[in-house]
């Protein structure tokens, strides 16, 4: 660990506290010796760090070689360090690649070959802590988006406008409906939830009613209300999941509504496009807005650029082919005196 001033190198971090009540986690270099390490194939750059069929596994992918998957492995653990540190705005594509290591295939290395070409356009991006309130928490759930089945949840907390924390997983069993995904994921929060407000207590600050943010109805209904809320769809439900209704009633948290565009659970449980990821980017790595959209619109104009150039580049060999062809049938004239261009 290097100090300077008020600037801290830490284990690949730079944490700066020069501006008053901000503090900025950068992993510049990081990201650059990452970069420069990447084999010719990764070259490029994407404006989002995965597609809509991220979490889609391709059966008939080959497998890739001992060296290529070794890889993969050495890269995503990379990516893994920098996803819970400065750049959360990988990790839900990061989670996906986790769970992929242990026999990743062509789909897989394409698919982590984006997530490298989106950090290429977006390197000089970086996190900002700023904390003017307590805790909140937003809690969503993605049904049964893997391939065995099961859900995706996106856990996120913020002390206003900052990640404090944020975490991107597949959940550990199947459920039988997006209602009840929904209510498991809240009691996967329940441990982190209680755990700040713990240690936001042992420092001496007022820990008031905690919330937690749903876009499910159905699920604040069952968390608010236990059993008493069940149906027949429901009523299976371990006892367990109704360890947040015990919390309610203490007082402890409460479960409040938020609209489906404004969850920002939502970025950590699927590979959101175009406005509605550069909006939601900016709230959770705290970016300023201008910053955020001069950066996608550049990321945008240099893929436009590339693929320009391939095209001329495919024009050129194309037109190549097609001269080389006529010098062919030329001298193939000059022998018989038949042949014409």
């Amino acid at each position: 660990m290097t100090s300077q001033g008020k600037t801290i190198d830490y284990l690949g971090m730079c944490i700066d506290y020069t501006v008053k009540g901000k503090v900025k986690i950068s992993m510049y270099h990081y990201i650059d010796k990452m970069l420069t390490e990447l084999p010719p194939d990764m070259n490029g750059l994407s404006t989002t760090p995965a597609t809509l069929h991220l979490p889609n596994v391709d059966d008939s992918a080959q497998k890739l070689d001992k060296d290529r998957a070794q890889l993969f492995h050495h890269l995503v653990a990379k990516l893994l360090y920098l996803s819970r540190r400065s750049r959360q705005d990988i990790q839900t594509a990061v989670a996906f690649l986790c769970t992929r290591v242990q026999s990743p295939d062509e789909d897989d290395y394409k698919k982590l070959a984006r997530v490298m070409k989106y950090l290429r356009g977006t390197k000089d991006m970086a996190l900002t802590i700023e904390a003017n309130d307590g805790p909140k928490w937003w809690v969503d759930s993605s049904y049964a988006v893997h391939p065995d089945m099961r859900s995706h949840r996106g856990i996120y907390m913020t002390l206003e406008k900052c990640t404090a924390y944020s975490t991107s997983s597949k959940q550990k069993l199947n459920t039988k409906s997006s209602t009840e995904a929904e209510l498991v994921a809240v009691d996967d929060s329940m441990a982190q939830v209680l755990w700040t407000r713990h240690f936001l207590a042992a420092q001496g600050e007022h820990a008031p009613t905690t919330t937690i943010y749903q876009d499910n109805k159905s699920t604040i209904l069952l968390a608010e209300n236990g059993k008493t809320s069940s149906s027949k769809r429901t009523k299976h439900l371990n006892v367990r999941y109704f360890f947040v209704t015990d919390k309610i009633k203490k007082g402890e948290v409460k479960v409040a509504y938020c609209p489906t565009q404004e969850m920002l659970g939502d970025f950590f449980t699927k590979p959101l496009q175009g406005t509605q990821f550069v909006q939601m980017r900016s709230k959770i790595l705290n970016l300023p807005s201008s910053s955020s959209t001069a950066v996608h619109r550049s990321v945008l104009e240099n893929a436009k650029k590339n693929e320009g150039n391939r095209r001329d580049g495919a024009k050129i060999t194309r037109l190549s082919t097609r001269l080389e062809s006529a010098g062919n049938k030329t001298v193939i004239g000059g022998r018989d005196g038949n042949s014409k261009l």
